[in-house]
């Protein structure tokens, strides 16, 4: 049987035929090579033989500046997955905090909840930048339905964050019993999870390759 690669995500397709979109990344099928036992790991360059690292085109030495180097090695030692965990992570406590704040007028809850996102809030330039990073030099920058979905999840992660912590800011109680808006900022914060949870779904299929 044979097998056919994505060239944007790597996944290994088994079939006559490659599938018509990648069932991890969404490129259609004319990103897919048939892969032969002839090809080699390796390619030659001035005589000296450089390895291949799946998603990432060899290093050459034109590649300079600081800029140039802090993002090929913030995509090499995957700074984007790990940078996911913060407001992955924090979001499902803090939105607990505002759940139980609503639910049981704990006005210490809410102001719990408010440091977690304003600490969510903080991380998202670097979940961003290095999401981008990663897209441009890992998966060439090609835009599928998986890429495009992540990038708006994570634009609204940060815009609901930031709409959460001014909201809060000038408003402590919105969450307790005695706010009219308690059931929308509930919802804002839902809305957050649901986006951060989806960007997260997606992420780890690319990871995974399942």
């Amino acid at each position: 049987m044979k097998k056919w690669k994505c060239t944007i995500c790597g996944y290994i397709h088994s079939g006559d035929e490659p599938p018509e979109k990648c069932p991890v990344c969404g490129a259609d099928k004319s990103k897919f090579v048939e892969l032969v036992e002839e090809a080699s790991e390796a390619v030659k360059a001035d005589e000296k033989v450089i390895p291949i690292r799946p998603g990432f085109a060899p290093e050459t030495e034109t590649a300079s500046g600081i800029y140039e180097t802090i993002s090929r090695l913030m995509a090499q030692h995957h700074a984007h997955p790990v940078s996911t965990h913060i407001p992955n992570g924090v979001l499902p406590v803090s939105f607990l905090f505002i759940l139980m704040a609503a639910m049981f007028n704990m006005a210490g809850f809410a102001q719990a909840a408010f440091y977690n996102l304003i600490f969510v809030l903080l991380s998202m330039p670097l979940v961003l930048f290095s999401g981008y990073n990663e897209w441009k030099r890992k998966y060439s920058g090609i835009m599928t339905s998986s890429f495009r979905i992540k990038m708006i999840c994570g634009a609204v992660v940060t815009i609901l964050a930031f709409l959460a912590v001014v909201w809060q800011m000038f408003n402590p109680e919105v969450a307790l019993h005695g706010s009219s808006h308690r059931g929308l900022f509930v919802l804002l914060n839902l809305v957050m999870l649901g986006a951060a949870g989806i960007a997260g779904f997606l992420g780890g299929k690319l990871v995974f390759k399942d």
